[in-house]
């Protein structure tokens, strides 16, 4: 998919209105797209998360890739979200949507190779998974893969944790978080590429995945980082406390929950570049674009290597050194 018809995703889904329990335009908005995709079926849990099963062949789903719909406001009067009390205390301007309210933001804008909205978090990743969707499509390559799109992770993974708990998932599935992530402590640059999330404030997630996601990268040329991005906790140890394998990906955020500069309320913003690696980097990893376990390798290099010192300097007949 050109990075033009990507932003027209982006766009799409960022112009809907959400809030923690309040994520039905952006639900509804998925399931219009899923359904123009004739290999991807759709189903809802009894919370009301999305899952989205992309197949074409026979081949087991090994993959899931899982975003959130919500995003920090006002619910019923009552702020959700992560958004400290000193930017809400100078009463910044809200547009209201019936039962809840957002920041009185733009919803979608394009400046200097960045999107700027309202809610980049976490409807950029929502429009990744929709991305390798409409990439696989386009392509007809064989995958079977997941996309999960959960409820009111912004007040604890609310639908996360319904969702690991369901038995809905298949046994054996890999579930890769698609964040947006604050660059804040100069782990990462904003237009270097996408984050390989090793972790997050709460957990380590699981080394073999990880490195398949790196080796994917490498292998198709796809520009990244490698980062524990530890500002916060995103869904992959949600997933990990319920005995899903885990790893992740993000794209670092700026004025992350909309917090901008002198406790004023701003746009998010993320690179362009990032995002478009993002979602290569995801379509390739479901096309099956790496190695089973990329770490074999690097065993076999370690153990050639040790195995020749042993040949050099412990040498037939000679006594072992102490």
């Amino acid at each position: 998919m050109s990075a033009l018809e990507l932003l027209s995703t982006c766009e799409a889904l960022l112009s809907q209105p959400t809030a923690p329990f309040c994520e039905e335009q952006v639900r509804a908005e998925i399931l219009r797209r899923c359904a123009a995709f004739p290999h991807v079926a759709t189903e809802q849990d009894a919370f009301g998360n999305v899952i989205a099963r992309y197949q074409k062949g026979g081949a087991p789903s090994a993959f899931a890739f899982a975003a959130h719909m919500d995003h920090p406001g006002y619910v019923r009067g009552e702020f959700l979200g992560g958004v400290p009390e000193r930017y809400r205390a100078k009463l910044p301007p809200t547009r209201d949507f019936g039962p809840f309210a957002m920041w009185d933001l733009p919803s979608f804008e394009v400046r200097e190779e960045r999107i700027y909205s309202r809610a980049c978090d976490d409807l950029i990743g929502c429009a990744v998974i929709l991305d390798v969707f409409a990439e696989l499509e386009r392509s007809g390559a064989p995958a079977h893969f997941l996309g999960l799109f959960t409820r009111a992770e912004e007040i604890g993974f609310v639908g996360a944790i319904q969702l690991a708990k369901s038995g809905a998932l298949p046994e054996g599935l890999t579930v890769v978080s698609l964040e947006t992530s604050s660059e804040r402590g100069g782990q990462v640059t904003m237009g270097d590429g996408v984050i390989i999330r090793v972790g997050d404030r709460t957990s380590v997630f699981d080394s073999e995945a990880t490195a398949q996601l790196e080796s994917a990268a490498r292998a198709n040329g796809i520009p990244f980082q490698r980062a524990l991005m530890q500002g916060g906790t995103c869904e992959a140890t949600a997933y990990q406390l319920y005995g899903w394998k885990t790893t992740g990906l993000c794209v670092a955020l700026g004025n992350y929950h909309n917090c901008g500069p002198d406790d004023t309320i701003a746009s998010e913003f993320v690179s362009i570049a990032d995002v478009t690696a993002m979602a290569r980097l995801c379509t390739a990893v479901a096309s099956g674009k790496t190695a089973v376990d990329p770490r074999l390798a690097l065993r076999e290099k370690l153990e050639r290597q040790a195995n020749e010192w042993i040949a050099r300097i412990e040498s037939p007949g000679r006594q072992p050194s102490v």
